[in-house]
C-alpha cells in the first residue's frame, strides 16, 4: 500500500510539531514547512523539531509559503494541515496588522488557490480560532452563533476561515476549519498564558493577571487538538467548521491554583487592568465535533498542566530557552 503524504504548515510551531509527529506515528509521510518568523525566539522552534528531524518519512522545508512554488510543494500531497499563522491577540494592533493580513489571509488564499489545482488532494484542514466569536454573551459558543472578533488577529482568522469555505462552495475544495479554544501543553509558545505563568513561578516572580482573574477559558490540551485534525482526514463535509474545546472551562484563578499544585511552588499574583482585545469568557459547544468527527477530549486540565510544567522544567529551564 502506498504511503500517503501530508503537508503540515507551521510544522516547527506548537501545534504543528505535535501534529507532524502524530501523522508520522500513524504511518503517513510528512512534509513540514515553517518560515521561522521572529514572533518568538527560533530556539524554541528548533527544539520543537528535534523529535522530527531525521525520522523516516519526514522532510522539512524552511520557507515562506507566500513566496514558494506552491504547485510543486503540493504535488502528490493528499492532506494539507494549514497550521501556520501569525499568532497573538495583543500584538495584532497598529502597524503590525500588515503582518497578520499577509501571513493569515493572503498566504492562506495562495495556498487554497494552489490546493484546488492539486490532483491528489483529499482534505484541506485549516486552523481557525475561538477568537472569531469575540466577546459573545451567548454561552456556550456554537458554530451557528454570531461571530464578531474583538481583535485584529480574530478578524484575520475569520477571514481565512471564510476563504476556506468559499473555496469549498465555489470549487469543491474539501476544506474543514477547526476553531481552537485556548490550546495548551508542552511546547506552548512563550507568549501564551500558561508558559508565561510557569516562567514567573520558576523564577519566583509575580504573575501578571489582567482583570479580576474570574475570566474563563475552555482549555484544550494539544494532543486533543491534534486528534481533531486527524479525525478531519476522513470526516467533515467540504466547507464545514467545528469548535475544538477541551471541556475544561475554568477561571484563571482556578488555573493558578492548579499550577501551584503541579509545580509545588508558591504563586504570587500582580493585578493589572484588562487588555484591549481580550474576551471575558470562552466556552465551546463541541456537539458538532463529537457527532461528525467523533471528537472527545481525553486529557484533564490537571494532567495537561502537569505535562506542560514537566516540559517547562526539563526542556525550557534545562536549556535556558526563555533566556534566548
Amino acid at each position: 500500500m502506498d504511503v500517503q503524504t501530508c503537508l503540515v504548515t507551521g510544522a516547527a510551531g506548537f501545534i504543528g510539531s505535535h501534529l507532524a509527529e502524530r501523522l508520522l506515528d500513524d504511518g503517513y509521510a510528512v512534509i513540514g514547512v515553517d518560515c521561522f518568523t521572529d514572533y518568538y525566539p527560533r530556539a524554541f522552534k528548533e527544539s520543537n523539531l528535534e523529535g522530527l528531524r531525521g525520522r523516516p518519512g519526514f522532510r522539512f522545508i524552511e520557507g515562506d509559503l507566500g513566496r514558494m512554488d506552491l504547485d510543486a510543494l503540493l504535488d502528490g500531497v493528499a492532506f494539507v494541515f494549514h497550521q501556520a499563522a501569525q499568532a497573538g491577540v495583543r500584538a495584532s494592533w497598529g502597524q503590525s496588522f500588515a503582518v497578520y493580513t499577509d501571513l493569515n489571509i493572503l498566504t492562506t488564499q495562495k495556498l487554497l488557490e494552489a490546493a484546488r489545482r492539486a490532483s491528489h488532494l483529499h482534505k484541506f484542514v485549516c486552523a481557525s480560532s475561538s477568537s472569531v466569536y469575540g466577546d459573545s454573551p451567548e454561552l456556550p459558543l456554537r458554530e451557528s452563533g454570531p461571530v464578531a472578533p474583538v481583535s485584529p488577529y480574530g478578524v484575520t482568522k475569520l477571514a481565512a476561515e471564510h476563504l476556506a469555505r468559499l473555496y469549498a462552495a465555489n470549487f469543491g475544495l474539501p476544506t474543514v476549519s477547526l476553531r481552537y479554544f485556548t490550546v495548551y501543553g508542552p511546547r506552548q509558545r512563550p507568549d501564551m498564558a500558561f508558559h508565561k505563568f510557569l516562567r514567573a513561578i520558576y523564577a519566583g516572580e509575580p504573575i501578571p493577571v489582567y482583570g479580576d482573574g474570574e475570566q474563563t477559558r475552555d482549555f484544550t490540551f494539544v494532543a486533543d487538538a491534534v486528534a481533531a485534525n486527524v479525525a478531519c482526514m476522513h470526516h467533515g463535509a467540504p466547507g464545514s467548521y467545528f469548535n475544538i474545546g477541551g471541556g475544561s472551562r475554568v477561571t484563571l484563578n482556578h488555573c493558578l491554583e492548579v499550577l501551584r499544585e503541579v509545580t509545588g511552588r508558591p504563586v504570587c499574583i500582580a493585578r493589572h487592568d484588562p487588555q484591549h482585545g481580550d474576551v471575558r469568557h470562552t466556552w465551546a459547544d463541541t456537539t458538532a465535533a463529537q457527532t461528525v468527527l467523533g471528537f472527545q477530549p481525553q486529557v484533564s486540565l490537571q494532567e495537561g498542566l502537569a505535562a506542560e510544567a514537566a516540559w517547562y522544567r526539563d526542556v525550557v529551564l534545562a536549556r535556558g530557552l526563555d533566556r534566548a
